[in-house]
């Protein structure tokens, strides 16, 4: 699929708390945990659980949650597919950044080891 600039701002609006019970839900869903959940943000963003929450309880957008964030430099190391769109395909940083968050997610919510989803 080929992203397209509505698609990017679509992603820079979202609220980064509209999602987030998604994520929680998705996890524990298939067996995986809250906490799981936090050490895969925390390991991409640098974002502790205080952050965390400061982040959702801000209500902030995409836009600024990663522009916040301190990317881990092994971010690069996720590849594959996700909701259609190629990883390493995509040119939008900010767009890359959130389809790295929904990989992770992905991975842990398949039950991938977490050494493996936090490519250690």
């Amino acid at each position: 699929m080929k992203e397209t600039e509505k698609h990017n701002e679509k992603i820079a609006k979202l609220i980064f708390a509209s999602v987030y019970p998604h994520y929680v839900t998705k996890v524990e869903s298939k067996g995986r945990t809250k906490e799981e959940l936090h050490q895969v943000i925390e390991w991409l963003t640098g974002f502790n659980g205080t952050k965390l929450q400061e982040m959702i309880d801000e209500k902030v957008t995409f836009e600024t949650f990663f522009d916040k964030a301190t990317l881990n430099p092994d971010a690069e190391l996720i590849t594959g597919t996700i909701c259609g769109y190629k990883i390493e395909e995509i040119e939008n940083p900010l767009t890359k950044k959130a389809r790295y968050l929904d990989k992770l997610i992905d991975e842990l919510a398949k039950g991938k080891k977490m050494e493996k989803i936090l490519r250690q």
